[in-house]
């Protein structure tokens, strides 16, 4: 059956006034706001995902007989401290909140790079399959979070951008006016900075003389003798 001329007129009227709003920029907004929480969850995925290998990294390492206590406790209480600092969408555009998050990651990063430094100080881990394959996988998730910070903070960058230029501020004014620029996420200083290990065996120091790389003291193999001071 033919179409009336009205309801032609009503259809392609509405059809206009959709492309008219697409044009003047009102999906934009929600669009790329959408596209920066998708880009948050694959950052949260991937510090997850590091956030797992912790564990199983440092029960290697015991099991190497390496009790190194002084930084495999500091990893494992920086790696609870960050599960224990979520961040939601929702929080993305709270300073306070996205430090917190930050500041905790990087106290992550930290240790997880001590632990790194473990390798070049007792042989019997470069030797450890199971210990090598952890650490690749912790280094290929650290990649994976630089990626996903990344992807991260182009997106916001995007929405922030769209929240303050024309033709979206008229909506960011009006109809979003409640949406808030979102933060962009940053390695912490200490994050960047290089790895202090002070290796210590079972709480007592280790034997002077005998250093690890960095000039650490590094252990004496069990029944063997110290170098001569």
């Amino acid at each position: 059956m033919a179409r009336s001329p009205h309801s032609l007129v009503v259809t392609l009227g509405v059809a206009a006034l959709a492309q008219g709003v697409a044009a003047c920029g009102y999906n934009d907004i929600p669009t790329k706001q959408e596209r920066a929480e998708a880009a948050w969850a694959d950052v949260q995925s991937q510090y997850q995902r590091r956030a797992d290998l912790i564990p199983n990294l440092v029960a290697t390492v015991q099991a190497a007989g390496i009790q190194e206590r002084t930084t495999l406790t500091e990893v494992i209480e920086a790696r609870n401290a960050a599960v224990a600092t979520p961040l939601t969408a929702e929080q993305l555009s709270d300073p306070a909140a996205v430090q917190a998050f930050v500041n905790a990651q990087g106290r992550v990063t930290a240790g997880v790079r001590s632990l790194g430094v473990l390798v070049e100080a007792y042989p019997q881990l470069r030797a450890n399959e199971n210990f090598l394959n952890l650490q690749s996988q912790l280094e290929g998730t650290e990649n994976r979070i630089t990626i996903a910070r990344r992807d991260y903070n182009e997106a916001v960058r995007a929405y922030n951008t769209s929240l303050r230029t024309f033709p979206t501020v008229i909506w960011a004014n009006t109809v979003f006016s409640g949406e808030e620029p979102m933060q962009l996420f940053n390695a912490t200083d200490e994050a960047q900075s290089a790895p202090r290990v002070e290796f210590n065996l079972n709480g007592a120091p280790a034997p002077a003389g005998n250093t690890a790389p960095g000039g650490a003291a590094a252990p004496v193999a069990p029944g063997s003798t110290p170098p001569a001071q």
